[in-house]
């Protein structure tokens, strides 16, 4: 057997045996729907009802497993891994130095300046340097922290969605159907929010109504279903399905652009900075990726802003290690639960955990076509809380991030299953899941 699918295996029986001492999982990054559905194998396809309950999360790390690797495959020439097994872009260095003196000394050692991004609008700059000649770019980066303990520097990496948007059965639906608002929508008024994800299809019916305000990349849009499917979740319309701000006007970044290194903690950081010269107080990251010194700094100014940072805290399994930007202070970390209040056992679990919402079980707009889809994973419970933080926080300001977190948290409840277990500071959203069955029903009207 495989080494990859031995731990696949060992994460299911993990997930079937609760009173088992915890195991760290497999941690790569959550590809979204760069993936393709994993065909389940006989042996699977055999087990009893129980078992089957936890197929979504085993399937789940299967295609991971397998994309990372192809993912890495297809663009070698821009990828690699870092010695943890963290994609990255290739013999990149990101690097904020201290200061002149320590440019200078990095200059001298035989770095290289590729190219810098200057942050306006959180008063930071990120320079992009290439190792000296002969040097492995993990020796060169601890080569930089030791020439210039005070500045920041890290592998260049990439932070994927984190959770599968799609699989079968996917429900298309009428255009009066999506385009009619729910009786009770709000009007877009001047209620503003962030996303910075992949491409917003912003064709589709449930999205025609918003404002939606692109940036990120210089070629046009780049429609993709992680980004279309979360942004449906925050701010889309249609009768039978719900939203947490239908109509309001969405500022979406797209750090990906269809580009090889897409997601990449540049982008990232670049889009986090618009977000913040628009004056936008709370911005949706539904991406998942290791500790980086560079964008925790960067994450950290836009908190210290008073701007809410909300973010999928990823589906690497109950006892993986934490995943980011979800689980920096500051961070509005958000896990999820299915249709009947379970939390999802891929989910993550610790202290990043501030809400849970849903995040399976339920539909959202499908990129490119009138469709919805099915979606699971911690990505599509991030929007839920971010739309309901942004109805009553329009402004940033440190003393408002907190009064806004507390009101939120006033409304939330334990699940009946794990009363305030692994669940932050409780349930949100409960009523904005949008059942598949649902979507159907409007369909056949």
């Amino acid at each position: 057997m495989k080494p990859g699918t031995c731990r696949i295996l060992a994460f299911a029986v993990a997930l079937l045996a609760p009173t088992a001492p915890a195991h760290a999982q497999l941690r790569l990054p959550s590809l979204g729907n760069a993936l393709s559905p994993v065909t389940r194998s006989p042996l699977v396809q055999r087990v009893d009802p129980l078992v089957d309950n936890v197929l979504a999360p085993v399937d789940m790390l299967t295609a991971r497993l397998t994309a990372a690797t192809q993912l890495q495959h297809e663009h070698r020439r821009e990828l690699d891994r870092d010695p943890q097994g963290e994609l990255i872009v290739r013999a990149e260095v990101l690097a904020q130095p201290s200061g002149p003196a320590a440019r200078d000394a990095l200059l001298a050692a035989g770095f290289k300046v590729l190219r810098e991004e200057p942050l306006d609008g959180l008063d930071e700059a990120l320079v992009v340097m290439k190792a000296p000649p002969d040097m492995e770019l993990a020796d060169a980066v601890a080569r930089a922290r030791a020439i210039d303990p005070a500045g920041a520097y890290d592998f260049h990496h990439i932070y994927l969605g984190s959770g599968s948007v799609g699989a079968a059965g996917a429900a298309s639906m009428p255009a009066s159907v999506a385009e009619a608002a729910p009786p009770s929508a709000p009007t877009a008024g001047p209620l503003q929010v962030g996303l910075i994800d992949s491409g917003v299809d912003d064709a589709h019916p449930t999205l025609r109504h918003a404002e939606i305000l692109r940036h990120g990349c210089a070629d046009g849009a780049h429609p993709a279903p992680h980004g279309t499917a979360v942004a449906s979740l925050m701010v889309g319309a249609g009768d039978r399905f719900a939203s947490a701000l239908p109509r309001a006007t969405l500022y979406a970044g797209d750090a990906y652009c269809d580009a090889a290194t897409g997601g990449s903690v540049e982008a990232i950081a670049r889009e986090l900075a618009w977000m913040a010269r628009m004056r936008v107080a709370v911005v949706n990251i539904s991406l998942v990726g290791p500790a980086n010194q560079i964008l925790q700094r960067v994450v950290e100014h836009a908190v210290a802003r008073g701007m809410l940072i909300v973010a999928a805290v990823g589906n690497d399994g109950p006892a993986a290690p934490p995943l980011y930007p979800a689980s920096w202070p500051g961070v509005v970390g958000v896990g999820a639960v299915d249709g009947k209040l379970r939390l999802l056992p891929e989910g993550a679990r610790g202290p990043q955990v501030m809400f849970v919402a849903p995040g399976a079980d339920m539909a959202a707009a499908a990129s490119g076509t009138r469709a919805f889809v099915p979606v699971r994973g911690t990505s599509f419970a991030a929007p839920f809380v971010a739309g309901l933080l942004a109805a009553g926080y329009q402004q940033a300001s440190p003393d408002g991030a907190r009064a806004a977190l507390a009101h939120l948290a006033a409304g939330a409840r334990d699940l009946p299953q794990a009363p305030r277990e692994g669940i932050g500071r409780g349930l949100v959203a409960e009523s904005l899941r949008t059942p598949p069955d649902a979507v159907a029903m409007a369909r056949e009207r």
